[in-house]
């Protein structure tokens, strides 16, 4: 299933399909009447059903199916949408106006996943308090049972890819992506990171400029919870374009802290600054008396608290990123944040 398969007898609209199809790099077959497409109906991994025919092929009730689209050359006739429903079309899309949201749907043709995987931000609630070490972590347990990306973001961070051993892996990073326009694909994103087995990272080229633009930056984290069951974002403390435009789109944002008078202090501004804190909870590094005291001081939950991990600098400079076995204080939290997520990997196709 990695056709589209378009439905119209509408020469005009039937050449605007093939052109956005030709554009999205995407195979497509044709049917000019309703006894055509029954033929190709279940085998197409989506199907455009043009108008000037979804009445007639409303009357042959096809079987239900999900990736249904009823597509119109201009505005969209009132009578259109009675039908539209009657063959299980999940939208109706007017063309021109609309061509953008056709080549979405074309793009993503033949991506394994069929949900979104999960994206979690990490902001470090002080200076050093191991954000950027907890954000690899999460990555590193969750590539154990599906594929993951850790998303470097913070401008000022150490580097993903040095954090978790990758540094010397080729692939697609932050500055290749930074002049991209239109829908990047999960795939294609997917298989250019630098990555090790199923596990892989976004971050900047050495030497070069930590900019990226925030529509880019988006387009990247969608690409990525399309083509990885796991997304985490390492984000800055102090918060910018970026990663205001990424931590709302987060199902969850955690926010690393340690039980200092100055630590929970500065937590607490990170989290005043917080577009969304209903979603935001702490997560204690380090020893923690009494971690409802944490929550009253800072203002958010705390999730869960964290020993500090032995021989965790040594695991890093030797490439092994921080999360050595299945036993220690970072592999036990991030596999605590992960089971209560409910993170599982998707099935793939």
């Amino acid at each position: 299933m990695t056709r589209a398969l378009l439905i119209t007898a509408d020469p005009g609209l039937h050449d605007e399909l093939q052109r956005l199809a030709a554009a999205a790099g995407a195979t497509c077959e044709s049917a000019r009447d309703p006894a055509a497409a029954l033929r190709g109906w279940a085998g197409a991994a989506l199907v455009l059903v043009g108008a000037d025919l979804v009445t007639d092929l409303a009357v042959i009730a096809p079987a239900r199916r999900r990736g249904v689209h009823v597509v119109a050359w201009g505005s969209v006739p009132d009578q259109v949408f009675r039908p539209a429903v009657a063959v299980g079309a999940e939208s109706v899309v007017e063309l021109p106006r609309h061509g953008d949201r056709v080549t979405e749907l074309l793009t993503d043709l033949g991506e394994e996943r069929a949900v979104r995987g999960l994206a979690v931000g990490v902001i470090g609630g002080c200076g050093g308090a191991g954000a950027t070490t907890f954000a690899a972590a999460l990555a590193q347990v969750a590539s154990r049972q599906g594929t993951s990306v850790l998303v470097d973001v913070d401008p000022l961070g150490p580097g993903a890819d040095r954090t978790l051993g990758l540094e010397e892996r080729p692939g697609v990073r932050w500055n290749d992506l930074a002049h991209t326009t239109g829908r990047l694909s999960a795939r294609e994103l997917r298989q250019a990171l630098p990555r090790a087995g199923t596990l892989a990272v976004l971050t900047w080229s050495p030497g070069e400029p930590r900019q990226v633009p925030p529509a880019a930056a988006r387009e990247a984290l969608s690409a990525a919870r399309r083509g990885h069951d796991l997304v985490a974002l390492d984000l800055p403390r102090r918060p910018d374009e970026v990663s205001e435009e990424l931590a709302p789109r987060c199902d969850l944002v955690l926010v690393v802290v340690t039980d200092t008078l100055t630590g929970l202090s500065a937590a607490r501004r990170v989290v005043a600054g917080l577009p969304d804190p209903a979603r935001a909870r702490l997560v204690v590094r380090g020893p923690c008396a009494d971690p409802d005291a944490v929550a009253r001081a800072v203002g958010l939950p705390v999730l869960l608290t964290m020993a500090d991990q032995r021989g965790l600098s040594e695991s890093i400079e030797l490439g092994l990123g921080p999360v050595r076995g299945r036993r220690g204080p970072l592999a036990r939290a991030a596999g605590e944040v992960l089971g209560r997520l409910g993170a599982r990997p998707a099935a793939a196709a």
